[in-house]
């Protein structure tokens, strides 16, 4: 009896490798979101880490997590590291190609709980209303990654947070971009009222008619 079982669970522990090796070796969670508000604004608070906490998702789980910031001071070379608790975990990113407005392309390396790789990337499309923003995340699994899509969805788990940090990005944009357009309005208002007034046209004989007066 005791073989029987035995010999029953190695096969369904044979099938369920199987299972596991036939799983993609490679995914990718992308999310978008239109902001009102110039691209230029949303492109700075993704290339420059000192930006992001005010819009990374994650950082509510751990506020005393430890952060560290190297290399450029944004764009391309700015490195970012962080160090929590078991929800948070630890890794690092680093910023590999940066392009003003359209792109930033992250390499990101998370350390623990599971060490992994990903590529990350921020994508800014002009629109009637603003910009586009889209963010995206892509990898390859090793077995144990597809081992843990079996039981986990990824796109849904991922997606979810992608999308609740685009929307408190969103938030600080048109933040932002009301705030400049208040301050191009104060400067164009301040230079009208800071011009000389027009002269009154001259009459014949070299004398100025005078303004009609109300």
């Amino acid at each position: 009896m005791l073989k029987k079982i035995l010999l029953g669970l190695a096969v369904v522990i044979v099938a369920l490798f199987g299972v596991i090796a036939t799983r993609p070796s490679t995914y990718t969670v992308q999310r978008s979101a239109t902001f009102k508000a110039p691209p230029d604004i949303a492109f700075a608070l993704v290339n420059d880490f000192h930006q992001w906490g005010g819009w990374l998702p994650w950082n509510a789980l751990d506020p005393s997590q430890k952060t560290t910031f190297e290399g450029a001071p944004m764009g391309v070379g700015a490195r970012y590291g962080w160090s929590g608790n078991d929800q948070v975990g630890e890794g690092r990113m680093l910023i590999e190609e940066s392009k003003p407005n359209e792109l930033v392309r992250i390499q990101l390396e998370f350390i623990r709980p599971f060490a992994s790789s990903t590529l990350t990337t921020f994508t800014f499309k002009p629109v009637a209303e603003g910009v586009e923003v889209t963010w995206g995340m892509s990898g390859e699994d090793n077995f144990m990654g597809k081992a843990f899509s079996l039981v986990v969805d990824r796109d849904a788990m991922l997606g979810k947070d992608f999308d609740k940090g685009l929307a408190a990005m969103k938030t600080l944009a048109e933040a932002e971009a009301g705030k400049r357009a208040e301050a191009e309005a104060a400067k164009l208002a301040a230079e009208k009222a800071a011009a000389p007034a027009e002269a009154p046209p001259a009459a014949e004989g070299g004398q100025a008619v005078a303004a009609p007066t109300p």
